[in-house]
């Protein structure tokens, strides 16, 4: 394995080989092993475009072979910034054939999770659109290249830049398959990078071999009841685990499905394509889902095939869900998991109280999950305490990362998930985080990250970044501060400052209070749930001047 990562003790890896669970399969090969099931039929569909499972494997081969011969290597490491196009599937399973090993960044990271992603994973090469949403992201490349000595290729979908390529011209003629034979990956080799949800300052890259990649797809994909027949639809980042493989997109190519890949978050637009493609399975986060809820949109289309809404980033109330099936005649998924491993899912035949209350039961019977409370200590069914978790799928390490590995780690090989649970047999129902995170419809802001930041304004004596309710997002990010004496702030000001850091702009802060004082223990810590008291008492104070 890829030196700096953590494999599984070898009498838990021979276990998950003889239950069958590993296949032996690179996650292209198990594309492949698909299309030559179902050749002709649709893989990826994209708007007025689509793209059949023969000619999907044939064209990431080509690419494949013209990324060899462009300098790339197996075990080298690849930035892949796409949007949700076909090119992003080619992109991804090209460097699947080959061994390199793509690090899944998302469409929003700028300048500083760009640099720290190369500088973590000693990246070659950086594959781009040219422009998404009004922003290029070919200077940004630009820059990156000229700071990285070992950043030696960056490659466009779209019009490159000097120094930069297209991607359309490194797809070769036709496949080499003694070529790709040469280079093919160990199934126990990593396959994949994804990100953490950051609760530290930056996110940790988690490695995932194909083994357990494929079985991550394989597993949410049944629990999902995917078929032939599955006609899913990606409108979140297509590099999330979430909505790559949890069933997402290689859940929906192991069960032979067809992904419809989304042109917009429009509302109208979704469900235009829902209509018109007949999708039977969408997968959201829940400020889409609260936003299809309030609006009369999706009531002008036909919904009649959409037969699941998956949810997932953060809990979906149990009303939301009763709403979805009252509404839009469909079945709410909750999708509960982590990018590092575990992935819990409620079954689609589950009563109400677990289908509408719970955040779901692991997808494999294997997956070994426990509660603890702070000493460690196991608690019983019902009692509030943190999720711990070993699988055929989770972690055993992050990449290059000894010391987060300590603390993410008991020593005897559980990953820490972080979050608060109660334990009804094996379903889980969540209560929250234990560490310092705001989950913004999903998207994770790590506090620790953003109050360094917020440091750097000379007037700043003391910050706390807290959650503070939100009917949309489940929360958004408030900012506290403790001015230096006779300084000021706007809060137009605060936010000036953090996009000069060229962060990403969901991690921006939406409030601003400015404090004489933070409420602190005995011992000095800051009592952030004093604060979040507090902010949420303002707001509500504010309430019915803003009505």
């Amino acid at each position: 394995m890829l030196e700096g990562c953590v494999g599984w003790p070898a009498a838990a890896a021979q276990r998950y080989r003889d239950a069958g669970l590993w296949e032996g399969l690179t996650v292209a090969e198990m594309v492949a092993r698909t299309a030559r099931r179902q050749p002709g039929k649709a893989a990826v569909i994209h708007g007025g475009r689509v793209i059949t499972y023969e000619d999907l494997v044939a064209q990431s081969r080509r690419l494949a072979l013209g990324l060899l011969r462009m300098g790339l290597k197996p075990l080298d490491r690849a930035v892949v910034q796409l949007p949700n196009i076909p090119e992003f599937v080619t992109t991804y399973l090209a460097l699947n054939w080959i061994g390199v090993i793509p690090v899944m960044a998302l469409r929003a990271h700028r300048h500083a999770e760009l640099r720290h992603f190369i500088r973590a994973s000693g990246a070659s090469a950086y594959f781009i659109a040219d422009t998404v949403g009004g922003f290029d992201y070919r200077p940004m490349a630009r820059e990156m290249a000229a700071e990285f000595e070992v950043l030696r290729h960056v490659i466009v979908a779209g019009e490159p830049a000097p120094g930069q390529s297209a991607l359309a011209a490194h797809f070769a003629g036709a496949a080499d398959d003694a070529a790709l034979r040469a280079v093919r990956p160990d199934a126990g080799e990593v396959s994949t990078m994804l990100l953490s949800g950051g609760t530290t300052s930056l996110s940790k890259l988690i490695p995932r071999t194909h083994n357990d990649y494929v079985l991550n797809a394989r597993l949410c994909a049944q629990a999902a009841d995917f078929d032939a027949d599955t006609v899913f639809m990606a409108v979140l980042p297509l590099g999330h685990n979430y909505n790559l493989a949890s069933p997402g997109l290689l859940g929906a190519f192991y069960a032979g499905g067809t992904v419809v890949i989304g042109t917009s978050t429009d509302t109208a637009d979704i469900f235009r394509t829902i209509e018109r493609e007949r999708v039977t399975v969408i997968a959201a986060v829940v400020p889409l889902i609260s936003n299809w809820l309030n609006s009369d949109v999706p009531r002008r289309f036909d919904l009649s095939s959409l037969r699941v809404v998956q949810n997932g980033g953060a809990r979906l109330a149990p009303e939301l869900r009763l709403r979805l099936r009252q509404e839009f005649g469909c079945t709410p998924q909750e999708d509960y998991g982590t990018a590092e491993g575990l992935i819990n899912m409620v079954r689609l035949g589950d009563p109400d109280e677990l289908l509408l209350e719970s955040s779901g039961r692991p997808v494999s019977d294997l997956d070994e999950i426990k509660v603890v409370d702070d000493a460690g200590c196991e608690v019983a069914d019902g009692v509030p305490g943190e999720l711990l978790v070993r699988g055929p799928y989770t972690i055993n390490g992050y990449y290059n990362a000894p010391e987060k590995n300590a603390e993410a780690f008991t020593a005897d090989g559980f990953y820490r998930m972080g979050d608060i649970v109660r334990k009804r047999g094996r379903y889980v129902y969540t209560e929250g985080r234990r560490k310092d995170l705001i989950n913004r419809g999903g998207e994770k802001i790590s506090c620790d990250e953003i109050e360094n930041l917020i440091f750097g304004l000379p007037q700043v004596s003391q910050a706390s970044l807290v959650a503070m309710a939100d009917p949309v997002f489940g929360e958004k990010a408030c900012a506290c501060v403790v001015l230096k004496p006779g300084m000021r702030l706007a809060f137009d000001e605060l936010i000036a400052h953090l996009r000069a850091q060229r962060i990403a702009s969901f991690k921006l802060p939406e409030r601003l209070e400015i404090l004489p004082a933070f409420p602190v223990s005995p011992v000095g810590k800051i009592l952030k749930r004093e604060l979040r008291e507090l902010v949420a008492a303002r707001i509500a104070a504010e309430a019915p001047r803003l009505a």
